[in-house]
């Protein structure tokens, strides 16, 4: 039996003699790395290319590989269609009742046909259930739907969140991201915005850089509003109200709140972020396959979804450090419309950037379609593998040629055209030719059969069937990140003005007490379920105030340095010390943390707000304050730690505030960095090897030819 699993290897099939039209008994396998140069698979319907590229998925998730794939179609949602067991009753819930009545059968009967031909398929190919089921647990796949509650949903508003990356070294890319996320979002509401020329796009790209220059994220609320009121008087040499007039920035506005005022919108306010790290691993640092499933959606819906998915990929992927590893794989199903030859869609950019740059960070993209006609191959020219099926007319394949001469010149191959060309033309179903610059000339070769049951597109009652169990068991916690008790607002209930023990204004302290006010973290609501929970009684109110406590607040910055280990890092503390009323010691000690800065204090009390009348000494005292001041270094000295995760095996020390998830992500790739350097290692020692028994093949073939040769003159001679 042929040996399948190969370390860093996809086994995409096995070698196809077109001459005799036979499956060779040599198993194909493609070097994992060589996807960090990108791929391109053509080919018709019925060619065979679903397979195929469902295969290579396959193999990612078998390598630990983490993917996101962009489904237009619903072929790739055939990923969660595995069963080990490979019963009919496993198949029974996906087949296709029509196709069973078309062959006369019942559906049970055409399930069991169905599982014995996928039993079949697989052992002709090497595979088995074993392997079924290695996939299976290799990594979590998932279906998300935007725009829909069909799957899972995901939330776009984490788009428009600052990005970690630092504006004076990253500039150029994140005024990219910025103008591909602008032109995406004007294209959802309709208006055809040059970037260069419409002021519409102009006046939201300047708001967004205002408010991410500044770390601060924006919302669509937050977006409508500063439309309405931006956060600057002038853009370029002109005023505001010149350049874009109040009443014309109110009906951008309008058609912005459109989008929120909307119900068929309001799925897309929900669910997870579009957190690209969390969509290529679990939290507990298994690779992910999220397939993002988008054949709901309009044409603009699909325009903005793709643009805005890529360039939070783009964004992740500059945050990477560099590799020649295959670190995660970025999969687009059907690519027409999005990276045509001629037209500018918001999507083209953050695609091209990546074909152009992700090969460096060890991100591999992988982008498929039936119109060859329709693609920018001078982009794809990128690609260093290709992936050629069956072609429809010649006028594909004259593109297609196109595109494969453009990548032999970009990696100065010698391949002969037309050799390919001839090699393109006699192609069958699952039957493809491989052309990959890192290998020394192309193969034609025979598809495996894939271990995922090929069902077809899914229906989204289907694909709520499936992620039915992960919504159910998946909700987060409501109660993680919830604020400290401190900072919630106490609620009285009140008949007068101002309740006994209460004060309309704020309390007056010595000039040498600082004071400043916690920001409301709860609602009403919230608080009054509080309270009624602390008292153990069912609690209702007529009216509800808000009533500050006095309390004191240390806010400090604490820094952890280790040369050995290479640590160096600042952390913002927080503490909240509520003075008793007795006049018993302060101690830092009977602290709660809090997760506050500066900047997330109110500089006065709300409107309307109540405060209690009398303040507590220890809260009033300069002289305590300063002793307090100068404990809470001490406290912090001999409370305060920095664990990390520390992998022995690498030698691997956690970075700060870097989660267990990224920690675990680190460690695989480096990991997957070593084992590729060690295949090197071995390559090149047993390849040289070969190379000394091949040649001493050679010269001893060269001998035994001299020899017969003489043997014959000799035999001659005495005849």
């Amino acid at each position: 039996m042929p040996l399948v699993e190969k370390l860093g290897s996809f086994y995409l099939g096995k070698e196809y003699d077109p001459a005799t039209g036979q499956v060779l008994d040599r198993p194909v396998h493609y070097d994992s790395r060589d996807l960090t140069t990108h791929a391109v698979c053509v080919g018709m319907t019925g060619s065979g290319k679903t397979g195929l590229c469902v295969s290579l998925l396959e193999e990612a998730a078998i390598d630990n590989v983490p993917a996101i794939i962009i489904d237009p179609k619903g072929d790739m949602t055939n990923l969660l269609l595995t069963f080990p067991e490979l019963r009919p009753e496993d198949f029974l819930p996906w087949v296709n009742p029509d196709d069973a009545g078309r062959k006369g059968l019942t559906p049970e009967v055409y399930a069991a046909q169905t599982a014995q031909q996928w039993r079949d398929g697989l052992a002709a190919w090497d595979e088995g259930p074993d392997r079924v089921r290695m996939l299976k647990e290799a990594a979590d796949f998932t279906i998300y739907t935007p725009g829909s509650s069909a799957g899972m949903p995901i939330s776009i508003l984490s788009s428009f969140k600052a990005p970690a990356l630092d504006w004076e070294v990253e500039q150029e890319a994140l005024r990219e991201r910025i103008l591909g996320t602008v032109s995406a979002l004007m294209g959802l509401i309709g208006v055809d915005a040059d970037p260069l020329r419409s002021r519409e796009h102009i006046l939201i790209a300047n708001i967004l850089e205002h408010f991410w220059r500044a770390g601060e994220d924006v919302d669509l609320a937050k977006l409508i509003l500063s439309v309405q009121n931006p956060p600057f008087r002038r853009l370029g040499v002109l005023d505001l109200d010149s350049f874009f007039p109040e009443k014309d920035r109110f009906a951008l506005a309008m058609l912005l709140n459109n989008i929120i005022a909307s119900p068929s919108f309001a799925s897309w306010m929900e669910g997870e972020p579009l957190d690209v790290a969390a969509l290529l691993h679990t939290a507990g640092g298994k690779p992910r396959h999220s397939i993002f499933y988008i054949a709901h959606l309009s044409d603009v819906e699909r325009m903005f979804f793709v643009t805005i998915l890529l360039e939070q990929v783009v964004t992740w992927m500059r945050a990477q450090p560099g590799t020649t590893s295959l670190r995660a794989l970025i999969y687009m199903d059907e690519v027409f419309g999005f990276f045509p030859p001629v037209a500018e869609p918001p999507s083209k950019r953050p695609m091209l950037t990546l074909l152009k740059q992700a090969r460096a960070f060890g991100v591999g993209c992988v982008l498929t379609t039936q119109n060859p006609v329709d693609l920018d191959y001078k982009g794809l020219s990128n690609a260093g593998t290709w992936f050629i099926g069956k072609l429809q007319t010649e006028r594909d394949k004259a593109r297609v040629m196109e595109g494969l001469e453009g990548a032999l010149d970009q990696a100065g191959s010698k391949a002969d055209s037309r050799d390919l060309d001839r090699a393109i033309s006699g192609l069958s179903s699952r039957v493809f030719l491989l052309h990959n610059v890192h290998e020394g000339e192309p193969l034609i070769f025979n598809t495996r059969w894939a271990m995922s049951y090929l069902r077809g597109p899914l229906t989204r009652d289907q694909i709520r069937g499936l992620m039915a169990g992960r919504k159910a068991g998946g909700k987060p916690s409501t109660a993680e990140g919830a604020a400290p008790a401190p900072a919630a607002a106490p609620i009285v209930e009140s008949g007068a003005a101002t309740p006994e023990g209460l004060a309309a204004q704020p309390p007056s302290l010595p000039p040498a007490v600082a004071q400043t006010y916690l920001p409301v973290a709860v609602t009403e609501g919230e608080a009054t379920a509080a309270l009624g929970k602390r008292l153990g009684l069912s609690v209702s109110t007529s009216e509800r105030r808000l009533v500050y406590e006095p309390g004191i607040l240390g806010l400090t910055a604490l820094r952890f340095a280790d040369a050995r280990l290479g640590v160096d890092d600042t952390r913002d503390v927080g503490l909240l010390l509520l003075p008793p009323d007795s006049a018993a010691t302060l101690t830092w000690s009977e602290a709660v943390a809090v997760d506050l800065s500066p900047r997330d204090l109110d500089r006065g009390p709300r409107s309307g707000a109540l405060f209690l009348a009398n303040v507590p000494e220890s809260a009033n005292s300069e002289a305590e304050l300063k002793r307090l001041a100068r404990d809470l270094a001490d406290h912090l000295y001999r409370t305060q730690s920095l664990p990390l995760l520390y992998n022995p095996t690498l030698k691997l020390l956690a970075k700060p505030r870097e989660s267990e998830r990224d920690f675990q992500v680190r460690c695989r790739q480096a990991a997957r960095e070593a084992r590729d350097a060690a295949v090197d290692k071995l390559r090149d020692k047993y390849e040289a090897q070969m190379d000394k028994v091949s040649e001493r093949l050679d010269r001893a073939r060269r001998d035994l030819t001299e020899e017969r040769a003489d043997y014959d003159a000799r035999k001659g001679e005495e005849v």
